[in-house]
């Protein structure tokens, strides 16, 4: 499992989340802006830092405020997919892709092109990207870092629907194919039934449901509560 147990001040919101995620499928982080839910991915990847709290991953240590523990962004072994894919403009697709790259671990460099469907731009920049095409070479990128977890904020919300559409089926082949826990921030319905194998649902920093999608949207949203009956990962 992994430990998230996080505490912060954040403007006029306390943030307090405590909840455990299963070391396999897809964990939706669902909920409206302002609700917490990228301050969850940013304070697990080290880019913001809890005011107190611990988390753990793969029974490894990356944030304790009672032992003084806090491993460095670079040193957390996470991948991380933005709302903008954030590829470097004047590098190639083939050279995005093997920036960080770990030779020699689970995730082979011809596995995630294959996956992806990206074989036919790997020569070309970013510039000459759809933005479906974009947010796959940073997919690839993330995945090839063969990170302990695979953190995804928002990746889909600066297309529009055709191009959301296009990446949905390749974001589904990454959750099935690969075993690396996936955390993934939405405020998509549309995404959280399609993708979800778990939901926590957010409000004002707090966590208010988790579970299953039924069981995260009991009493809120029923249309989303019943919506998906693919089986789930137990939780």
């Amino acid at each position: 499992m992994i430990e998230i147990n996080l505490q912060k001040r954040l403007g006029e919101m306390d943030f307090d989340v405590d909840v455990q995620v299963p070391p396999t499928g897809l964990v939706v982080f669902f909920g409206p802006s302002g609700s917490g839910k990228s301050s969850v991915v940013n304070m697990l990847s080290g880019l913001l830092k809890p005011d107190s709290g611990r988390i753990v991953l793969n029974s490894r240590v990356l944030y304790d405020r009672k032992a003084r523990v806090n491993i460095p962004t670079h040193d957390r072994n996470i991948g991380y997919v933005f709302q903008d894919s954030l590829l470097f403009p004047h590098l190639s697709v083939s050279t995005n892709l093997h920036y960080g790259y770990k030779k020699g671990r689970q995730i082979r460099m011809d596995e995630v092109v294959d996956l992806l469907g990206i074989g036919k731009l790997l020569k070309r920049r970013p510039h000459n990207l759809s933005g479906g095409e974009r947010q796959r070479v940073a997919i690839g990128r993330a995945l090839l870092t063969n990170p302990d977890l695979l953190l995804m904020d928002e990746p889909l919300s600066a297309l529009d629907e055709k191009r959301k559409a296009e990446i949905m089926p390749f974001v589904e082949r990454v959750r099935d194919e690969f075993y690396i826990p996936i955390i993934y921030v939405t405020h998509s319905t549309d995404e959280v039934k399609r993708l979800a194998t778990r939901v926590i649902r957010m409000q004002e920093g707090k966590v208010v449901a988790s579970g299953s999608i039924a069981e995260a949207f009991a009493g809120a949203t029923g249309a989303v509560a019943q919506a998906d009956s693919r089986p789930r990962i137990a939780v």
